[in-house]
């Protein structure tokens, strides 16, 4: 619609404001106009126009602007744009949504640039932006960045937490753009709460947002509106069948719904003859009908939905229909009821709705009443989880009505305005004009826009039946009833037929004249002015009695609340006449008239500062706190406590609000609660000096430990009874100064002062602190003089000093000092002493570190060239070896694609990944899917099954059902990983939810290692079932993953080590080859032998012989593989014969003979019996053989013998070997001596054939490079779970000051390289059809801990103790380790993975596999942990406020009930 268009239905709109009845009100744009919306406190108009914002008054005239593009920008590219996005230009921003968010006074806008971000202006002026961030990531990408993609929004309230915190949120409905997720509805945030940021998706995991094909709906929204609890949105939709045509829905979810359970959508038709010829919405709007007649369903003072349809047949033809409110309501209440009472169609189908993102549509209505819960829609008004999937009516249930107004050409807008309690329509077109309709005595009538002024006289004037015009009976003109100046008295302004015109003839009296005062004083003035205290911000009616009004002034106070009162307290401290408040809304103190919801009690105190920080442990110390809303006065401080312990508050010197002081009480350490420490005592470690004049006056230093605890008047020093001075207070090493020694005398201040007495210690001088009238307190010299007094010159025996103190020329004898001697040892003795031997120590130990540091040095060397002297002197071997693989694989290989490699089926491999190995294996229940119920009770028990899935829907349940569980001691690790996977089935069908899940439980385990055990051990093993949880969460992740880019050099590295081992000699007891790459499984000894080409026939199977590759040395059971993996190579594993199912007879001559491992021709050496090779029957090259099927497996072996006692005779308990025999069996025929010289030669062997593990490394090496590659290149394609995960970890990691680099590299080595790819690579049979034999196991666990400790961070230093398999690959780890690190750094760098990406992405795999899988199975299994610890169960959710709430103890009882077949009173 044109933008002049949409600007003159404004205008319309606001008519019955009188600032928009001045003529010709315009406002002109340079740019098209895509949105409108007003404030209606204001009566602003903010229009949102491509690339600019404009604020208009209510006269459209500017007041404010703000220019929102061009931007450099491109859809391709994450905000915020650098330089490293070069698609980047100038692209105008076409802004999409407006909302009015008159609480915060802000503005939400969001444009199509920067992937739909939204920014938040000034209501008052736009051109301030109080919030925008384009640095948050896909989670904040709200609108579209396509032009014809419509996008709608209302203001709500959301309910989050605990406590449950009132957040302010905004609901939007768009459309599907290329660019875009595929979110229908979303609920976005206005305010950062905990760890969600502003604008981001505070509902998650729904269906209504993440339908990975909603895009084939075609959405087209056009309106979106709230009422009594309800939100509505009005689009257009296809039934995303091949059918284009598109249908009107309007879809209604309870205001209060976090989880979308109510969403439901009710057809809407616009129907002309019984057809629903007007089917896609155009524009709508909703207000309160004043219609005098009904209409319809229709009456007076309805709320009621005004809508302009058009054709889908034909676009030139439009509509206006009207729905009231009630009958929508009515109607959805309707088909929702249907759906709870559980009425189904003859096709077991729902009566009433569908699912319309949903596949499984048959499910949606059997649940609620399964097990006998009576739902209705007063019960669950806003749905629960056993409606997880939005409804929608079917087309028989539409609400339909006939069209109130229709008119060839394309009716884009609807603006509905109430005038004189009539209700008018303005419908806007694509031509740029403004049609006006009126309801008047039952019928639409079309009318033109409000020309009053053309009719001059009254009869003219009322029969335009204009409800904005009327004759103005006093002012005699035609007018708006507001522009009248007596309109609202009786018969003053004149409307509608019923109502005669008047005219004036007379009026008495003619004229009025004006009485002049007596009053001598001159003129005018205002008195006794009322109020005399006017708020700030509030708009006062003042009253005055005036006169000589220039000669008078008015005295008031202009005063503000929020001044001087930043908290609840303050504000509530102030004087009542100020009518000061705290508000709720805008969480400060303004004036009462102003505040829309009074907060009646201010906030718990907030305690910002404690001085001091701690204290000493027995307290008695003085506290100082601080704060916010600690009371209005001392009286409501009513306890106070530290660690439990009473405090003694100082109500003197309380200040209101900001702070106030108390006492602590003593108490003893032990008395304390909750392991609460109030601080440290001080530690006194040292006083100096230690000795002093017993008359004191010396200066005493303490040192020690927490010394500055508490504060300086709280500390107290004596000597020996006597309290000191406390003089100085430092940190904590070197506290309290204090001492003074005193000579008592009397008159000492008399005579003079402390400048002018001297006091002597011998000839040196001591310093006079201070003189009193009865003590002068002096400081001695801290080391003895020089020299005596003269009286003790002579005698040079005496350690004593005289003390004699001058006052002017008198002198006083009054006491002796004497110093303590110190036998001192000369410095240049204890220099040489202490220094020598310390040298002497410093150099052996150098010399020793340095002979050990070259000793290991030289050892590195000599490995490190022994190890290349295997390499260079095998060299030669390992090229000629890896061109013989290359050429012999070439067949296996050069043909080799997806439908070549046997790739297993994804319930296959999520079955042998999940299940294969718990204890029952291959028999396990999820496996075979056989369950033992009656037939009886099957139809009971899965209905019960059915609604046991729906509670483990409920997050709340699930939580609690893993954390029972996980405290139980009997729920040990092998039953953590069988229930984590048997809940990964269970929900497998909602794999969105399931990662909520599993995120939320990460979060907690993260929060146990972070705190309080070493965070680099998370992850690292499964101990809890969200570890298992998430290995199961990868592996189904990464199954697309393996089979288009992983799986074939996986599968290549499987076939090429196969191939290799069965080159040469495997010993089938020892399970030991001659080429293998570890070195407990290297044949220990050197056996002959030759190849063999043998020409293979099948019985029954044709005339054709294959040629098969054997070793002469080879068993039959071995040749027999051979032959089955040559013959049979184009099937799968599975599909091919066993060993034993087939016999094999070597035709020699006109006889054959059936070949078998053991037989009576079997040599026997002592009680050891060999088994049979092809060179024990003297099989020669290129002999035929031929293979048949056998009906058991002892038929060949009965077709051998011939007789009972032969039979016996070979079953005898002999102790079989095939190559070698075991080093430690050897007979006992042997001498002690011979045995030890064997077992010496057994031991070296490892030694003597090491070469050929370097050979089998050499050939493989290949192989392993491009496995590594697949896995660890960031330059193909990542899976999004892996990036989505990785970045999950960073995100976390950022948030604690204690995961560094190394602990995130671990966590994201443990969950996915050594969490899936090890386990994949050791175990290929878990995604290919194959056979894995323990020889090409072993060989395979060097290549996985190889993989392993390439994702390391330790540095491995080799030595002659490492293993063989650490030397190995000893050159090669350093570039796997930078592969590693390079992965990780690759992947950091990557686009982000939005939440909603990630749950389109889970929810294709959950539609595209859930079928497959024994979900039935699962939760019969699940629901016996369940019945196992059902009480804990019980307890567990009668604790939890939230699982009250939601009835979840009454639904398992029920569900129990039914499962055990017991009879309840429930």
């Amino acid at each position: 619609m044109a933008w002049w268009c949409v600007v003159a239905l404004l205008m319309l709109l606001c008519m019955d404001h009188s600032s928009c009845d001045q003529p010709h009100a315009q406002f002109s744009s340079q740019t098209d106009i895509n949105t409108v919306v007003q404030d209606p406190r204001t009566g602003r108009i903010y229009l949102g126009a491509v690339n600019n914002i404009y604020q208009l008054d209510a006269r459209l005239q500017k007041e404010s602007a703000y220019t929102t593009g061009p931007r450099m920008d491109n859809p391709s590219c994450t905000p915020p744009i650098t330089n490293l996005c070069t698609e980047a230009k100038n692209m105008n921003n076409i802004n999409k949504l407006l909302l009015v968010n008159s609480d915060s006074n802000t503005l939400v806008v969001c444009g199509s640039i920067f992937r739909g971000i939204c920014s938040l202006l000034n209501l008052s002026h736009v051109d301030n932006v109080i919030y925008f961030s384009d640095s948050k990531g896909e989670k904040t990408y709200v609108a579209t960045t396509e032009e014809t993609v419509s996008v709608v929004g209302v203001i709500s309230r959301f309910k989050k937490g605990e406590p449950e915190q009132n957040l302010t949120v905004f609901l939007v409905g768009k459309g599907y753009g290329g660019s875009d997720s595929s979110k229908l509805i979303s609920t976005r945030l206005l305010q950062d709460y905990q760890e969600l940021v502003r604008f981001e998706n505070v509902v998650e995991a729904s269906t209504v947002q993440a339908s990975p094909f909603v895009q084939r709906y075609l959405h087209d929204f056009r309106h979106a509106f709230k009422d009594s609890g309800h939100i509505y949105f009005l689009f257009s939709r296809t039934t995303g069948s091949s059918d284009s045509r598109k249908i009107t829905f309007v879809a209604r979810l309870c205001e209060s719904d976090d989880h979308y359970y109510s969403y439901t959508e009710l057809q809407l038709n616009c129907s002309t003859n019984g057809e629903n010829t007007y089917n896609k919405v155009q524009s709508a709007a909703f207000y309160t009908s004043v219609l005098s007649s009904p209409y319809g369903e229709l009456k007076a003072n309805d709320k009621v939905l005004f809508v302009v349809f058009s054709s889908d047949e034909d676009s030139s033809m439009s509509a206006l229909c009207m729905y009231p409110l009630s009958s929508i309501n009515r109607r959805l209440e309707e088909v929702i009821e249907s759906c709870y009472r559980g009425e189904l169609l003859s096709d077991d189908k729902p009566k009433s709705v569908y699912s319309p993102y949903s596949s499984k549509t048959e499910a949606i209505c059997n649940t609620k009443r399964e097990v006998g819960v009576c739902a209705d829609v007063f019960s669950y008004p806003c749905g629960a989880e056993f409606l997880p999937s939005p409804l929608a009516s079917k087309p028989e249930y539409a609400l339909t009505v006939s069209p109130a107004y229709t008119r060839k050409g394309m009716l884009t807008a609807v603006a509905v305005a109430v005038e004189n309690e009539n209700t008018v329509g303005f419908l806007g077109t694509s031509q740029g004009e403004v049609i006006k309709v009126s309801y008047f005595e039952g019928t639409i009538t079309k009318v033109p826009v409000q020309a009053c002024e053309q009719e001059t006289n009254c009869n003219s004037c009322v029969k335009l039946r204009d409800p904005y015009c009327g004759w103005c009976v006093l002012e005699g003109r035609c007018t708006r009833k507001t522009e009248c100046g007596r309109g609202e008295e009786k018969n003053g302004w004149l409307w509608s037929p019923n109502q005669q015109c008047v005219t004036i003839q007379a009026f008495e009296p003619p004229n009025i004249s004006c009485k002049k005062t007596k009053q001598q004083e001159k003129c005018p003035q205002f008195e006794n002015a009322d109020p005399l205290l006017i708020p700030v911000g509030y708009k006062t009616p003042i009253q005055f009695e005036g006169k000589n009004l220039e000669k008078y002034m008015v005295r008031m106070v202009l005063y503000n609340c929020s001044v001087g009162r930043e908290d609840c307290s303050l504000c509530k401290n102030a004087d009542e006449k100020y009518g000061c408040v705290w508000c709720a809304t805008t969480r400060s103190c303004i004036y009462r008239d102003r505040c829309t919801e009074e907060l009646p009690q201010c906030p718990d105190p907030s305690i910002t500062d404690i001085v001091p920080r701690y204290g000493p442990m027995n307290g008695s110390i003085l506290v100082t706190i601080k704060g916010s809303n600690l009371g209005i006065k001392k009286e409501d401080i009513k306890r106070i406590t530290v660690a439990g312990m009473p405090c003694v508050h100082k109500a003197e010197k309380y200040s209101v609000s900001t702070r106030y002081y108390h006492c602590c009480c003593v108490f003893k350490p032990g008395n304390l609660r909750g392991g609460i420490s109030v601080g440290k005592d001080p530690i006194p470690e040292k006083v100096h000096p230690i000795r002093g004049p017993a008359q004191g006056g010396t200066v005493i230093t303490i040192t020690g430990q927490y010394l500055d605890t508490a504060s300086k008047e709280d500390i107290s020093v004596q000597v020996a009874g006597v309290p000191c001075e406390v003089q100085v207070q430092k940190s904590v090493s070197d506290c309290f100064y204090v001492l003074m020694c005193a000579l008592q005398g009397r008159g000492l201040s008399k005579a003079m002062t402390a400048e002018e007495a001297q006091a002597f210690v011998g000839d040196a001088p001591c310093t006079v602190n201070s003189l009193h009238d009865d003590k002068l307190i002096l400081q001695a010299p801290s080391t003895p003089p020089r020299s005596r007094s003269r009286r003790q010159r002579r005698d040079t025996s005496s350690e004593t000093m005289e003390l004699v103190v001058k006052f002017g020329h008198g002198e006083w004898n009054v006491g002796s000092v004497q110093y303590e001697k110190k036998n001192e040892v000369p410095l240049f003795i204890i220099i040489p002493a202490v220094l020598l031997p310390m040298l002497f120590f410093i150099a052996v130990s150098v010399y020793c570190y340095r002979r050990k540091s070259q000793q290991a040095e030289r050892e590195y060397e000599k490995v490190k060239q022994q190890l290349e002297s295997l390499e260079e002197s095998v060299r030669d071997r390992c090229k000629k070896e890896f061109t013989d693989l290359m050429i012999e694989m070439e067949d296996h290989t050069s043909d080799m694609s997806e439908a070549r490699i046997p790739f297993l089926d994804y319930k296959t491999y999520t079955d042998r990944v999940f299940f294969l190995p718990s204890k029952d294996g291959a028999n396990d229940v999820m496996i075979t899917g056989k369950l033992d119920i009656p037939e009886n009770r099957r139809a009971i028990v899965d209905q019960a099954l059915n609604q046991f899935s729906n509670l483990l829907n409920s997050k709340t349940f699930l939580i609690n059902f893993i954390r029972t569980l996980e405290s139980q001691q009997e729920f040990n690790a092998r039953s953590k990983v069988y229930f984590a996977s048997l809940l990964t089935v269970a929900l497998h069908g909602k794999l969105e939810y399931y990662t909520d899940i599993m995120r939320t439980l990460l979060l907690e385990l993260m929060e146990e290692y972070i705190h309080s055990k070493n965070p680099k051990l998370m992850l690292r093993r499964s101990e809890t079932v969200v570890e298992r949880m998430l290995c199961n969460w990868m592996s189904i992740c990464l199954y697309q993953f393996l089979k288009d880019s992983a799986g074939e050099p996986l599968y290549k590295l499987f076939k090429a080590i196969k191939h290799q081992v069965e080159k040469g000699p495997v010993d089938a007891k020892m399970k030991k080859a001659k080429y293998t790459l570890n070195d407990t499984g290297l044949l220990g000894d050197d056996v002959e032998y030759f190849v063999l080409t043998l020409q293979v026939l099948v019985h029954g199977e044709g005339p054709d012989v294959t040629p098969v590759k054997v070793l002469n040395c080879d068993t039959i059971s071995q040749v027999k593989e051979k032959i089955i993996e040559q013959v049979y190579r184009n099937l799968p594993y599975s599909q091919r014969p066993t060993v034993d199912s087939v016999a094999l007879e070597w035709r020699p001559g006109s006889t054959g003979q059936i070949l078998s491992d053991l037989d009576l021709t079997s040599q026997k050496e002592g009680r050891w019996k060999r088994l049979n090779t092809l060179a024990h029957y003297n099989v020669r090259d290129n002999a035929t053989l031929v293979l048949s099927r056998v009906l058991h497996t002892q038929q060949s072996f009965d077709q051998n013998q011939d007789s009972h006692e032969e039979r016996s005779a070979l079953l005898e308990d002999d102790k079989v070997f095939h190559l070698v025999r075991p080093a430690d069996e050897l007979d006992d025929v042997k001498s002690k001596r011979g045995s030890m010289k064997d077992k010496a030669t057994t031991k070296a062997i490892t030694e003597i054939y090491l070469t050929r593990l370097l050979s089998m490394k050499g050939t493989l090496q290949q192989f392993v490079d491009d496995f590594f590659r697949s896995v660890l290149c960031t330059g193909t394609v990542v899976p999004p779970a892996v990036k989505y995960f990785f970045d999950f970890l960073d995100e976390q990691a950022h948030k604690h000051e204690n995961v560094d680099e190394e602990t995130i590299h671990i966590w994201k080595t443990n969950s996915l390289p050594l969490r899936f790819w090890v386990n994949i690579l050791k175990n290929p049979h878990f995604i290919f059809d194959v056979h894995v034999t323990e020889v090409v196991d072993a060989s395979l666990s060097v290549i996985a801990q190889t993989f392993m400790d390439a994702c390391t961070k330790t540095e491995h230093k080799l030595t002659r103790e490492s293993p063989s398999n650490k030397l190995l690959y000893a050159k090669e780890i350093s570039t796997y380790k930078k592969m590693v690190d390079d992965y990780y750094k690759g992947i950091r760098q990557m686009v982000s993975v939005s939440d909603q990406d990630m749950n389109t992405h889970l929810a294709e795999v959950s539609r595209s596999h859930t079928e497959k899988l024994n979900t039935q199975v699962a939760l019969h299994q699940l629901y016996q942990y369940a019945s196992k610890y059902y009480d804990g169960i019980i307890s567990s959710l009668e604790e939890d406020p939230a699982a009250q709430s939601k009835q979840l103890t009454l639904r398992l009882q029920q569900i129990a009930a039914a499962l055990e077949n017991k009879v309840t009173d429930l």
